[in-house]
């Protein structure tokens, strides 16, 4: 008798894996990957980067151009080459402007840079009333600036101004003020330290209250009195925000322009007339954007130097 067998089951084979994926087609699935998530980063952003390009980057080659150009309204360009920089040099008003900007400059860091530090250390030394004494100093910033260039000039009238009543009331001389050619410019040094120290000064007092207790009591213990504490400790440790703010604020009062327009219009004997001034004169009063733009592209020069200065000094190493 034949006994039933099992019928015979091969092995399944096992499933085949897939070989690895080509190197070109996982980088080209990878690149895709990155694009589609910085899409929308890139979507909120060209709002922002296309008015910065219109209103930015734009103007500043076109002016680059015009500067060796003949330009003016409604006429055709006519490339000049080096003409309007020869123009401009022998102007006048061009050494006189560049002497103003850097007397101006000067005058600013000695007055209007030691003002701030020296608000901020008394403001740290307050005990009460401190948000309140921040607002007082703040508050000249938020005034628009032509409106403090008009308070300032109706208070520095010769005759029924606030300035000279005060030294009246004082049985003081009375001064010019923006009247006379020898002291124009440090009346315009006054009006725009006022106006704009409050953001110094409150950028001092973060970086002093950030200076370790520790120090100022060893330095007491050491009978170090105020004046030693504050050049052994107080400098020492805000030597890098003194030099930052120092720059930056070279940068800006190269570019001033609000209080000799409204306060002085350039005079008296053009003592207050500035580059950016200047640049205006060109532009607006002589129709000549050619030398307009050629006055801009030296104040570029310029302020680019000490722009990468800044940034140079503001490098941090990853």
């Amino acid at each position: 008798m034949k006994t039933a067998q099992a019928p015979h089951r091969s092995a399944a084979a096992p499933p085949a894996t897939p070989g690895p994926r080509p190197a070109g087609r996982a980088a080209a699935g990878h690149l895709r990957r990155k694009l589609s998530h910085q899409a929308r980063a890139y979507a909120f952003l060209i709002g922002g980067l296309v008015c910065f390009a219109l209103f930015s980057w734009y103007p500043a080659i076109r002016a680059v151009i015009i500067a060796f150009q003949k330009y003016t309204p409604g006429s055709a360009p006519e490339w000049v080459g080096t003409a309007n920089f020869t123009h401009v040099f022998d102007d006048p008003e061009f050494g006189a402007a560049w002497r103003n900007t850097l007397t101006f400059t000067l005058l600013a860091l000695l007055v209007g840079f030691a003002v701030p530090f020296v608000m901020a250390l008394v403001l740290n030394e307050l005990r009460h009333a401190k948000a309140f004494f921040r607002v007082v100093v703040y508050l000249p910033v938020m005034i628009p600036p032509v409106v403090s260039a008009l308070l300032w000039k109706w208070f520095y009238d010769p005759g029924a101004g606030l300035a000279n009543e005060a030294l009246r009331f004082l049985h003081l001389p009375t001064s010019n003020w923006t009247n006379g050619a020898d002291t124009a410019l440090l009346s315009l040094v006054i009006v725009a330290t006022w106006a704009n120290m409050g953001g110094t000064v409150l950028i001092y007092l973060a970086a002093l209250q950030g200076i370790p207790g520790e120090l100022y009591e060893a330095a007491e213990l050491d009978g170090a009195n105020i004046w030693q504490r504050v050049r052994h400790v107080t400098v020492p440790q805000t030597r890098f925000i003194i030099l930052m703010l120092m720059l930056l604020q070279i940068i800006a009062t190269m570019q001033v322009f609000t209080e000799p327009f409204v306060i002085t219009g350039g005079g008296p004997e053009n003592s207050t007339v500035t580059i950016l001034y200047l640049i205006y004169k060109y532009a607006f009063l002589y129709n000549d954007f050619g030398g307009a733009c050629a006055l801009s592209v030296m104040l570029l020069i310029v302020l680019s130097l000490f722009s990468a200065l800044y940034l140079r000094l503001t490098r941090t190493d990853d």
